[in-house]
């Protein structure tokens, strides 16, 4: 018998087989060393903390990071009115706050609230007013600081610590 592997006729070429000098079940070793492959470079996206992480949809509401100058200009000149806070989500990002003129709710964004605490229902806040796109006609609650904690109800910081108010 001949040490080489039989040829077909009309057939590709073989590969040759390995040299029979390596040690017994070892494979041969890769050109390139898994050390360094790198995989490729991603910009980091925030992500929402909906349910739906994997839908992204921007908000069309102008929080503190992607404000214009101009209207936080208009922001920080509107005067600062007071109200109570109807509700708020904390998982959901926004509540509504009811003024004490006794107008219309107002939307707060989470991103707008100053202080340690999370708002809860029926704290006394102060804000200011910013007109929201698309046509400026809606307005949200901006530099919100709560000013009296609603008695005998648990606040959470937002650190996640659970507070119980006197």
């Amino acid at each position: 018998m001949s040490s080489e592997a039989p040829t077909i006729q009309g057939s590709r070429p073989m590969t040759p087989p390995l040299p029979a000098g390596g040690s017994a079940g070892s494979s041969p070793v890769s050109p390139v060393s898994p050390g360094s492959l790198r995989l490729p470079a991603c910009r980091h996206r925030d992500r929402s903390q909906s349910p739906m992480r994997g839908y992204l949809i921007p908000s069309p509401l102008p929080t503190r990071r992607n404000r214009t100058c101009s209207a936080t200009a208009r922001a920080s000149e509107a005067p600062v009115s007071t109200g109570v806070c109807k509700c708020f989500s904390r998982s959901k990002g926004h509540g509504f706050i009811t003024p004490t003129d006794g107008s219309s709710d107002i939307f707060v964004h989470i991103s707008d609230i100053e202080g340690e605490y999370v708002p809860v229902e029926g704290d006394e806040v102060s804000y200011k007013v910013c007109s929201i796109p698309p046509k400026y006609e809606k307005i949200q609650a901006v530099d919100v600081n709560i000013t009296h904690l609603k008695p005998g109800t648990k606040h959470e910081t937002w650190a996640g610590m659970i507070v119980s108010s006197p």
